[in-house]
């Protein structure tokens, strides 16, 4: 399997090529991630994993559609990022994007506008993690419940719509299957 860990850092995932742009990280190929394309052949990759990383980029739609390349057919792409309502989220001024549980949506057979993008990702798994005193509160077990149970998927929906303010959401991770 062939994995690639896109903004490694010092924390490159085992086994991954890591790729950062950044000289003084765990990086493999240093290359600058706001730059397309990437220096890696179509259909590379069996597996991508990006943690903490598009919040910084600077086009997410070429971030998202350049990682699409790179993958192989039937490939996972996985991606932690901060939720838009992290209290964190502010104190790192390299942040430029926030998101949420449908910030993806416009690359799946959800997405409203097809215009937009040819990429096409089948969502495997969204889970939002939340503050501690939430989680130990059992509201972050309620909001992904429609991981357990699809018929549940209002739950996320109602939290993001109406409570994520007064809950705050932590983090968020995606993880697609990719459809060529």
């Amino acid at each position: 399997m062939k994995i690639l860990d896109v903004g490694c850092g010092t924390n490159k995932y085992e086994g991954a090529i890591g790729l950062d742009n950044n000289p003084r990280t765990a990086a493999d190929v240093i290359h600058d991630l706001g730059k397309i394309p990437y220096p890696f052949p179509d259909n590379e990759f069996d597996l991508i994993i990006s943690r903490h990383v598009i919040e910084h980029v600077p086009d997410v739609m070429a971030f998202v559609t350049e990682l699409y390349r790179i993958a192989k057919p039937g490939a996972r792409i996985k991606i932690v990022t901060p939720h838009y309502t992290n209290p964190d989220w502010a104190t790192d001024p390299t942040h430029r994007n926030h998101f949420n549980s449908y910030s993806f949506n416009i690359f799946t057979e959800k997405r409203v506008f097809d215009f937009y993008t040819d990429v096409r990702l089948k969502p495997i798994k969204t889970y939002v993690s939340l503050l501690n005193l939430w989680r130990i509160l059992g509201i972050e077990f309620l909001i992904n419940l429609d991981q357990k149970i699809p018929a549940f998927r209002f739950t996320r929906k109602f939290w993001e719509h109406y409570l994520s303010f007064i809950f705050r959401g932590k983090e968020i991770y995606f993880e697609f299957e990719v459809l060529k």
